[in-house]
């Protein structure tokens, strides 16, 4: 039976979730990737995590879908073992508008996937890694985004909003499963280079923004990975119900 810690990262054929499969795979997890569509880009994470020695495999499901949650995490259950740590990774972003000109379905479109489908993924992980249902313990990190702090305004106050949900969501959370060998924090993410930015229409932004912060650059994907990783580790052993931002000072 496979001993390795299990990690399960949404949304982890590309970006920060790639990032974070690779080096979670390097560190001693067995890491399941997750995508909806990305089936190749998720195919590659895997084979460059297993070339070098480690275990991985590649789960298609829309986390916006219960019945597909329930299945990935069965999936895992056989195919890995139980989580230890969960990514809640994946999210949904579409092009920049003002609120005047957007309509009800791309709103339910964006928290279905970056609300909804984050808090069924942590539940399926408590029930596994609770104490109060027989579990070992773990750790959940969700992935928010500088969008929280600053509303993206005429761009896209629906994905700013989800992710100030996911926030609220990871401090209540951690509360209430403090006390059953679970922690659970989030990663704030500033000005990354990764492609979640040409599906706001502007795969330059980072670009365009980066004066604004302190340190004068956007950030790579693998140095949001190491935050992440941080906060699995037994280093954070102490931190629950923490929001951490990685951006460059902003």
């Amino acid at each position: 039976m496979n001993q390795l810690p299990v990690m399960i990262i949404t949304g982890g054929s590309r970006g920060i979730g790639a990032a974070t499969a690779k080096l979670a795979a390097s560190r001693g997890y067995a890491v399941c990737i997750n995508f909806q569509r990305g089936h190749d880009a998720a195919e590659q994470v895997v084979h460059d995590i297993t070339i070098t020695g480690g275990r991985a495999i590649a789960v298609q499901a829309d986390i916006s879908s219960e019945a597909d949650v329930l299945a990935l995490f069965r999936q895992v259950d056989s195919a890995l073992g139980k989580v230890s740590a969960l990514i809640n990774n994946a999210a949904a972003l579409e092009p920049q508008m003002r609120l005047d000109a957007m309509d009800a379905a791309r709103m339910e479109r964006i928290f279905s996937v970056n609300v909804l489908g984050s808090m069924i993924c942590a539940r399926e992980a408590v029930r596994r890694m609770s104490t109060r249902h027989g579990g070992r313990g773990g750790t959940i990190v969700n992935v928010s985004s500088g969008a929280a702090k600053y509303g993206s305004p005429g761009e896209y106050v629906d994905y700013a909003a989800s992710k100030g949900a996911i926030e609220t969501f990871t401090v209540g959370l951690a509360a209430e499963v403090a006390q059953e060998g679970i922690r659970v924090n989030s990663v704030r993410p500033g000005c990354i280079y990764t492609e979640l930015h040409a599906k706001g229409g502007e795969p330059q932004r980072v670009d365009r923004v980066k004066a604004l912060v302190p340190m004068r650059r956007g950030g790579q994907p693998e140095e949001v990975a190491n935050a992440i990783l941080w906060l699995t580790s037994e280093e954070a052993s102490y931190i629950t119900g923490t929001i951490l931002d990685v951006s460059g000072g902003r």
